[in-house]
């Protein structure tokens, strides 16, 4: 297997994402100069983890999760999701196992403790997903190991759900074996769910507005990434690549890391206006991508400086405040708000 599909791609920086004119970059400047707020020390890649960070992973049970596995033990279906975790280290039962633990993730709610703290099942996870990297180039995926991998990242999706399981996912760094998958570009079913499914999980990250969550992605490369499928991705994938992207703008410290610099602010903006421009020239009704777009668009007219400069490049039709194709009310709401933001009538 070659090591270039296990290292995080490194190349897909914002700043790299869009190409600036020298006078569009002066005009940004020019709004930037006016705040006097310092900079943001945040970078896209390298995450380091604080000293902190550096506790036993096994410390984080606390006293109440340990009664509830308590509570579980005599509880039947518990016994057989530990049957179904256990058979994931025979290799000729694995895939069903993966399937099967995959269907218990909603009814079962104590399912992410029980795989973080069972034995050797993260590890079988990685080995899984390290598979399928010499899959990616040359596009050789088939439907029948996008289907197993999309299990395991359905369980990984778990995991980040959970209140107890969430740090510990982050603390090692997991989120960061899914970017190959995010980095490719065949439009096939296959790689499109393994796309969309790596979206799912690092959207169940940032679903909940952890802080933790938004600090650790902004110093990655999830920005970019996500910014790329909204620019050329099929239909779901966009649109949960779009919410992810909205779920960091709604955060203080990502909204200011966005617009601290020009090619930030135009990386995400012009995706935006590209996303909106598709829509509008083929008709297409697709509400829910258009109610992540719109809130993006919000959020950033909430930053001064960002706010001057989408003023001027804000898309034609949206500065319209009677737009039709817009059809829910809340996001018709927010439309009015954004056109308010920007003094625009």
């Amino acid at each position: 297997m070659s090591n270039q599909y296990v290292i995080v791609p490194q190349n897909y920086r914002s700043d790299s994402m869009v190409s600036i004119s020298p006078a569009d970059k002066r005009y940004f400047e020019q709004a930037q100069a006016k705040q006097k707020s310092p900079p943001q020390q945040m970078i896209f890649g390298g995450y380091s983890p604080s000293p902190s960070l550096q506790k036993s992973l096994s410390t984080q049970l606390s006293e109440q999760s340990m009664d509830d596995f308590g509570r579980m033990q005599k509880d039947s279906d518990t016994e057989l999701v530990v049957q179904y975790i256990l058979q994931l280290r025979d290799t000729d039962k694995r895939e069903q196992a993966l399937s099967e633990l995959s269907k218990k993730r909603e009814s079962f709610p104590h399912l992410a403790p029980l795989l973080w703290h069972s034995v050797g099942t993260i590890a079988i996870f990685l080995q899984e997903i390290a598979v399928v990297y010499q899959h990616l180039q040359p596009a050789q995926l088939t439907p029948t190991q996008s289907s197993r991998i999309c299990s395991v990242l359905g369980l990984l999706q778990c995991l980040a759900l959970h209140v107890q399981t969430r740090s510990c996912f982050l603390r090692a760094h997991i989120p960061l074996f899914l970017y190959p998958f995010l980095n490719t570009s065949n439009k096939s079913k296959a790689f499109e769910n393994l796309r969309v499914t790596s979206l799912g999980v690092i959207g169940a990250l940032v679903k909940g507005d952890d802080p933790e969550a938004i600090n650790f992605l902004m110093q990655t490369e999830i920005i970019p990434l996500c910014l790329r499928i909204m620019k050329k991705g099929q239909e779901l994938s966009r649109t949960v690549a779009t919410f992810i992207v909205q779920k960091i703008l709604l955060d203080d410290n990502g909204l200011n890391y966005i617009c601290q610099t020009p090619e930030r602010f135009f990386a995400v903006s012009q995706v935006l206006q590209t996303m909106i421009d598709d829509l509008h020239q083929s008709q297409k009704d697709d509400q829910r991508l258009l109610r992540h777009i719109i809130r993006c668009y919000l959020r950033l007219s909430e930053n001064q400086k960002a706010g001057e400069v989408l003023k001027k490049y804000l898309p034609q039709v949206l500065k319209d405040p009677t737009q039709s194709f817009i059809k829910d009310e809340v996001v018709k709401k927010w439309h009015n708000n954004l056109l308010q933001n920007l003094s625009i009538k």
